[in-house]
């Protein structure tokens, strides 16, 4: 007998939770060499608080009453809470704070598009720390950590969120067409994009520009022919670019129509490709507004990573090229990483049932605690 479950969620039988737990287990130790803290929030939230963030296409899509009739809601990701937990338990801790994550996230899904409903994320916040800096560190925690669990092929598409913003109000696009534009953009339909330009009475050649210039990818020299209203932006990519190591620099491509789909991202954003899977395996970027909307106006910035795709890229890797990439213990033992390598014979294709901190830097204790 079949008993159904709920349209994108899973069943994860042993084996596979075997898979699934060495890559967190490595993916932790990353996390923790670089000074980042593992944290716990619940997965039932306020709605009253989550609403202060922006959270546009993420917003919560499960409500429940309490006893006494408030709205709880399921997170559908964790920014928003740990903001929350930096306003109320880090109100006066000294910046930077740094905080690591494993946890389920929740999310409406579209009928027949074979979206997740319950995602499992694994991510990093950095709170305190501003552009570039905090964004090179980031960035070398994500390559740092991709590199440990053996992910071979993967680059990462970095853009700044204030680019397209920029360019509608130099060509004094409408307020009333912009959200439009933008999530045109955001779903990559340059062919709607272009279709929504015509219908804006714009000049052709501001319709040019907007839909030329997000099209733009590649190497460092693509920054050197940017638009003047994209400079600003352009240049804050530059200078974290300038910041990274040549191991984490080379993943790097950059996409002047890079634009993630939570609203509150006001700066860097950035996404993980690998050619095994046909979506972002995670992203993130600069959301330097947020906790000030919950009393604590600090400069921050992370990422989180699809658990659940980062092993499918893992396991297509080993299908496409034959084996993953494996540390060998010289490497492991360089980094100061004890869990242990990832290698082709611990990851298999999983059956699926659905319907910069400092090496030795202490994550910091909250307010009141030993």
């Amino acid at each position: 007998m079949i008993h159904p479950i709920p349209s994108g969620t899973r069943d994860v039988l042993p084996e596979e939770t075997r898979e699934v737990r060495a890559i967190t287990d490595t993916l932790r130790s990353v996390f923790e060499h670089h000074g980042y803290g593992e944290v716990y929030t619940p997965a039932l939230e306020y709605e009253s608080v989550l609403a202060r963030a922006d959270m546009a296409e993420a917003q919560p899509a499960y409500r429940v009453f309490d006893e006494s009739g408030a709205v709880l809601v399921l997170r559908s990701d964790m920014t928003v809470p740990i903001a929350r937990v930096v306003a109320t338990r880090y109100g006066s801790s000294e910046p930077p704070l740094r905080f690591c994550y494993f946890a389920h996230c929740y999310r409406g899904v579209r009928l027949q598009r074979g979206q997740p409903r319950e995602l499992l994320q694994a991510g990093i916040e950095l709170i305190g720390s501003p552009a570039p800096a905090g964004t090179a560190e980031a960035l070398t925690v994500l390559c740092h950590a991709l590199d440990a669990v053996g992910l071979k092929d993967y680059r990462i598409g970095l853009g700044d969120a204030s680019l397209f913003p920029a360019l509608m109000s130099s060509l004094q696009v409408r307020e009333a067409v912009r959200a439009g534009l933008l999530d045109a953009l955001v779903r990559r339909d340059f062919v709607g994009l272009e279709h929504r330009l015509a219908e804006t009475g714009l000049s052709e050649e501001a319709a040019k520009v907007l839909l030329e210039v997000p099209q733009r990818r590649g190497g460092p020299e693509l920054l050197d022919d940017a638009p003047a209203p994209a400079v600003e932006p352009v240049t804050g990519m530059r200078r974290v670019h300038e910041l990274l190591e040549p191991e984490v620099a080379e993943r790097v491509i950059f996409d002047l129509g890079l634009v993630r789909n939570i609203g509150y991202y006001t700066g860097a954003v950035f996404e993980v490709y690998d050619p095994a899977l046909g979506a972002p395996i995670g992203g993130g970027g600069r959301y330097d507004e947020l906790l000030g909307r919950f009393g604590r106006k600090l400069p921050a910035v992370g990422f989180a990573l699809g658990v659940d795709r980062l092993h499918i890229a893992l396991a297509g890797e080993e299908r496409g090229t034959g084996a993953l990439l494996a540390r060998d213990g010289a490497a492991g033992a360089e980094r100061g990483l004890a869990s242990p390598a990832l290698g082709a014979s611990q990851l298999k294709p999983a059956p699926s049932t659905r319907s910069g901190a400092r090496p030795g830097a202490t994550a910091a204790a909250p307010e009141g605690s030993p």
